[in-house]
C-alpha cells in the first residue's frame, strides 16, 4: 500500500522518476505500478488462507508477477550503491527512491512467495521442513561450514570476469594507456568529475568502483567459507558470534540479481555492436575509437555479470548451509 501510495502521488503531481540516463517513468505507468502493487499485496493476504485451485492459481500470478515486476526495477540498485559509496551526489534522488522502494517489494514478495510455496507442500512455513507442532517455537542453526568444492570453483570461475575491467581502469588511474584510451585523458574526464573521496582513493592509484568490486570479493569469501556464519578472531568482541544469517545474504542476493542481469545484457550488446546487428556506440572523450569502447562494454559485462552471478550461486549455497530447522522438526525426526 506504501509503494502504491507514493506511486500514485508521483503519477498526479507528475513528479519526474529518473529509470534512466535522460529517461523518465510515464505517469500511467507509474499507476500501472500502483494497481500491482495492490495487487500483490492482496496476493499476500489472500495466501494465508484455505483457497481451491483457481485462488492458488490466481495468488500465485500475482505473486510471479509483482516479484519479475520488482526485480527489473531494482537493476539500477548496483549503481546507486557505487555512487553512496564514494560519497558521490545522487544523479536523482527519486531514481534512488523508486530503485529503493522496487528492491523492498521484492526482497518481501520473495520471501512470501517462499513462504506461501511451503504452506501449499505441507510444509513448515517458517524452516520449510515438514513437522507437527508449532512453527514459532526455538530454531536451530547449523554448525559452520565451507561451500563445496564445486560451488568455490563455479565462483572463482566467475570472479577471473572482474580481472580484464579492473585491469583497464586500474592502467588508466595509474596513467597508463589501454583500448585506446590514454591515462591523462582519463584522469581529465573521468576522475575530474569525480567527487572528492573517489579523487583521493584514484590519487593512490586505485578506482573507486574497483574498490567497491573488491568489497564485493570479501562478500563472497564469507558467503564461501565458515569465518561467514561465524565471526573469526580478528572482530575483537564479536569473535565466535554466530553471524546474523541475512547479514551476508541481503546485500549478496539484492546486488547480485540486478549486477547478473546488468552484466548479461551488456555481454550480448558488445558482440553484437561489432557485428553491426546494433548501432555502434560513438566513442567519446577518453574514448578515442569504436573497437575501445565495445571491447570496454565487453570488459564491463563480464565483470558486472561474473561478479553477480558469483554473489548467486555463493548466495544459494550460504542459503542451504545455514537454514536454521525448527525444534520441533528435529524431534519429530528423531521419534521412531
Amino acid at each position: 500500500m506504501s509503494y502504491a501510495g507514493v506511486e500514485g502521488v508521483w503519477a498526479v503531481t507528475g513528479t519526474a522518476v529518473q529509470w534512466k540516463e535522460h529517461s523518465t517513468y510515464a505517469p500511467w505507468v507509474q499507476l500501472l505500478l500502483a494497481a500491482l502493487a495492490l495487487l500483490a499485496g492482496g496476493a499476500c493476504l489472500a495466501g494465508t488462507r484455505d483457497l481451491g485451485t483457481s485462488g492458488r492459481v490466481a495468488v500465485a500470478t500475482a505473486l510471479i508477477t509483482g516479484l519479475a515486476v520488482f526485480v527489473v526495477g531494482m537493476n539500477g540498485l548496483p549503481i546507486h550503491f557505487v555512487t553512496l559509496a564514494t560519497l558521490s551526489a545522487a544523479e536523482s534522488a527519486t531514481g534512488l527512491a523508486q530503485v529503493l522502494l522496487n528492491t523492498a517489494g521484492a526482497a518481501l514478495l520473495f520471501l512470501v512467495w517462499i513462504s506461501y510455496r511451503r504452506r501449499l507442500r505441507g510444509d513448515c512455513p517458517r524452516c520449510g521442513r515438514r513437522h507437527t507442532g508449532a512453527s514459532d517455537g526455538p530454531l536451530v542453526h547449523p554448525a559452520a561450514s565451507r561451500a563445496p568444492r564445486r560451488t568455490r570453483a563455479v565462483v572463482y570461475l566467475f570472479i577471473v570476469g572482474l580481472l580484464p575491467w579492473a585491469g583497464a581502469k586500474t592502467i588508466w588511474t595509474l596513467g597508463g594507456n589501454a583500448l585506446g584510451v590514454a591515462g591523462d585523458d582519463w584522469q581529465r574526464t573521468a576522475v575530474a568529475g569525480a567527487s572528492g573521496p573517489s579523487k583521493a582513493i584514484a590519487s593512490a592509484g586505485v578506482d573507486a568502483t574497483v574498490l567497491a568490486a573488491l568489497v564485493g570479493v570479501f562478500l563472497l569469501l564469507g558467503l564461501l567459507y565458515g569465518w561467514g556464519q561465524a565471526f573469526p578472531r580478528w572482530t575483537l568482541f564479536l569473535s565466535g558470534r554466530r553471524v546474523p544469517r541475512l547479514l551476508p545474504l541481503i546485500p549478496a542476493w539484492l546486488t547480485g540479481i540486478p549486477l547478473a542481469m546488468y552484466g548479461a545484457v551488456l555481454i550480448v550488446m558488445a558482440p553484437l555492436m561489432a557485428a553491426g546487428v546494433l548501432p555502434p556506440v560513438q566513442p567519446s572523450p577518453p574514448f578515442t575509437t569504436g573497437s575501445g569502447i565495445t571491447w570496454f562494454v565487453e570488459f564491463g559485462g563480464l565483470a558486472f555479470g561474473g561478479l553477480g552471478f558469483a554473489l548467486i550461486a555463493a548466495a544459494r549455497s550460504y542459503t542451504a548451509r545455514t537454514r536454521p530447522v525448527c525444534a520441533g522438526a528435529l524431534a519429530t525426526a528423531k521419534s521412531p
